[in-house]
C-alpha cells in the first residue's frame, strides 16, 4: 500500500494535502503518533476518514473556517487544520513565530468577513491567555479547539471569562483527530464505555490499522471499534467524562490513585502555574506518586500535599514534589511524561 506522510514543514505539507484532498496519489495518510508514553505507532487513515472529521467537525461548529496553523504539521491535529481550511475554500494561515496576535491580525486583514479558528493544546492556551495583547487575538477567533490533553476548568472558565469560544476535543490520530467535542460525540462517531471501563470508539473517522504491525492492530480494532487506552464515563447528561489513561490509576500503598485528578488539583493551586502527575515504581510504594511542578513562587511540599488532601483523600497527595523550570513538551505540545520520569 502506498502512503502519503505530511511533512513536519507546513510549507510542504499544505501543498501536499491540498493536492491529497483532490482525491490525487496515494489513498492513505501515514501519520506517527507523539509516542508521549512509549513507541510511536504509525496509523494508517483513509481519504473517507480524514474527509468524514471534516465535514463533521463543520456540521458541529456551524462554520467553513479558515484556519490558522499552530501545531505540528505531520501531527494529526496538523493535518486537520489543514484539510478543514482547503475544504472550506481557504488557504491555511501560519503561525511561523511566537507572535500569535500578529498572525491573526494578519489573517484578519487580508480576509475580511472570513471567520478565523484555530486549533490549540492546552499549554499554548494557557501560556497565550496571560498576555493581554494574545487575549485580544484570540477574541478574534470563531472557535478555539483545545485537544491533546486534559482541558482543566480553571482553563475554561478563564477562557470564557475573556469570552472566548472553547471546544473541548477528545480523540487520537487513529479516529482521525477529535471526534467528541465538549463531551458529544460528532455525527456517525460512537462512543461506548467497555467493561474495563476502556473508551471505545467507532464511526466513519477510524483508522485502518497500524502499518507493519497486525497485532497491534488487532488488539486496537475489535468489533469494529478502536478500544483506546482511556478510562472514562457518561455523565447524567449523556457527556463523555474522559478519566485519563488507564495506565494514569495507579496503586500506591494499596490504593487505587487517579493520576489526572491529582494533576488536575495542583494546577489549580495559586502557586502552581504548571503541574503534571506520574507513578514511578517504587520498591515500597508498588508506584509512587510523583508531581512535577512549575511554580510562580517558592512552594512548601507539604503544603502541596495539604492542597492535594483538602480535594482528595490524603493517601493520593504526591510521595514527592519535584519542582522544575518548564513542562518537556515533545513536538506536538503534549507533555513528554518519559522526559519528566528520567528526572527520578
Amino acid at each position: 500500500m502506498e502512503f502519503l506522510s505530511p511533512s513536519a514543514d507546513p510549507m510542504t505539507a499544505i501543498p501536499q494535502l491540498t493536492h491529497w484532498l483532490s482525491d490525487s496519489g496515494p489513498a492513505h495518510l501515514l501519520i506517527e503518533t507523539s509516542g508521549s508514553t512509549g513507541r510511536p505507532k504509525r496509523v494508517v487513515l483513509s481519504r473517507s476518514a480524514v474527509m468524514a472529521s471534516v465535514a463533521a467537525s463543520a456540521r458541529r461548529l456551524g462554520a467553513r473556517s479558515q484556519w490558522l496553523l499552530a501545531v505540528p504539521s505531520s501531527y494529526v491535529a496538523g493535518v486537520q487544520v489543514i484539510c478543514r481550511s482547503v475544504t472550506a475554500g481557504h488557504e491555511p494561515v501560519v503561525l511561523e513565530g511566537p507572535d500569535f496576535a500578529a498572525a491573526v491580525a494578519a489573517a484578519v486583514a487580508a480576509r475580511p468577513g472570513v471567520t478565523l479558528s484555530t486549533s490549540l493544546v492546552p499549554t499554548q492556551l494557557h501560556r497565550l491567555l496571560a498576555q493581554p495583547a494574545q487575549v485580544e487575538a484570540l477574541r478574534a477567533l470563531h472557535t478555539i479547539l483545545v485537544g491533546g490533553g486534559p482541558v482543566d476548568p480553571a482553563l475554561r472558565a478563564s477562557a470564557s471569562a475573556h469570552g472566548l469560544r472553547v471546544v473541548a476535543t477528545y480523540g487520537a490520530s487513529e479516529t482521525a483527530g477529535g471526534c467528541v467535542y465538549d463531551g458529544r460525540a460528532l455525527g456517525g462517531v460512537t462512543v461506548d464505555i467497555g467493561t474495563d471501563g476502556r473508551i471505545r470508539l467507532g464511526g466513519p473517522t477510524l483508522f485502518d490499522g497500524y502499518d507493519g504491525d497486525p497485532e497491534a492492530t488487532a488488539e486496537a480494532l475489535v468489533g469494529g471499534c478502536f478500544v483506546t487506552s482511556d478510562v472514562g464515563r457518561f455523565e447524567e447528561d449523556g457527556r463523555l467524562h474522559v478519566l485519563g489513561r488507564i495506565d494514569d490509576v495507579v496503586i500506591s500503598g494499596g490504593v487505587n490513585v487517579a493520576l489526572p485528578a491529582v494533576a488536575a488539583r495542583l494546577r489549580e493551586h495559586p502557586d502552581v502555574e504548571a503541574a503534571e502527575v506520574l507513578g514511578v515504581d517504587d520498591e515500597e510504594w508498588g508506584a509512587r506518586v510523583v508531581a512535577f511542578v512549575v511554580t510562580a513562587a517558592p512552594t512548601d511540599e507539604a503544603d502541596l500535599r495539604d492542597w492535594v488532601a483538602e480535594a482528595h483523600p490524603r493517601s493520593w497527595a504526591p510521595r514527592q514534589v519535584v519542582v522544575v523550570p518548564d513542562l518537556s513538551l515533545l513536538a506536538n505540545g503534549k507533555v513528554d511524561r518519559e522526559a519528566l520520569r528520567r528526572l527520578v
